[in-house]
């Protein structure tokens, strides 16, 4: 009986965690509250945050005036500088991807987009901020609303052929 508890309590595998899997990268689960604002967007629990251990990065979908969709993913309670974006990727100029074109550019919704999907879906260029560097583990979206998974930045550039460099504010 208590194998059948264990299999309940284990979380069912995102695609990304299956990636990760295949390309043989320690990661863990994590699983956290989310509820949506009067505009369908998703809002997290900040309790994932008080954790200093813990070091939780967002997935930015913008477009570039050359290259088109591109990725910067920074600390979630920092600010993605659409002109270090540009120039990093060779673009004149960055904007965010608006938010009706984000799920049919990406595949994922508001709040559940990640560097290891998109990277794996459609190639599009992923730019890392810097601060990841000095962290051991980061945690990005698993791609489903609430799911996150916990990785090492090295293996996360590495997995999405990413690139650092300073994307803040």
């Amino acid at each position: 009986m208590s194998k059948k508890k264990n299999k309940k309590n284990k979380l069912e595998k995102t695609l990304v965690e299956k990636i990760l899997d295949q390309h043989k990268i320690k990661y863990r689960q994590a699983e956290f509250a989310v509820s949506e604002d009067k505009g369908g967007v998703a809002e997290m629990d900040t309790s994932i945050l008080r954790d200093k251990e813990r070091f939780v990065y967002k997935t930015l979908v913008c477009e570039g005036n050359k290259t088109g969709p591109l990725v910067g993913v920074v600390p979630i309670t920092e600010h993605l500088s659409m002109k270090k974006l540009a120039k990093v990727s060779g673009n004149k100029k960055c904007e965010m991807l608006p938010l009706k074109k984000l799920a049919k550019t990406t595949g994922y919704v508001h709040g559940a987009n990640t560097p290891i999907g998109i990277y794996h879906t459609h190639h599009f260029p992923i730019y890392l901020d810097n601060s990841m560097k000095e962290q051991e583990e980061i945690g990005v979206s698993s791609g489903k609303l609430g799911r996150s998974v916990f990785l090492n930045p090295e293996d996360l550039a590495k997995v999405t052929s990413a690139k650092f460099a300073d994307l803040l504010e």
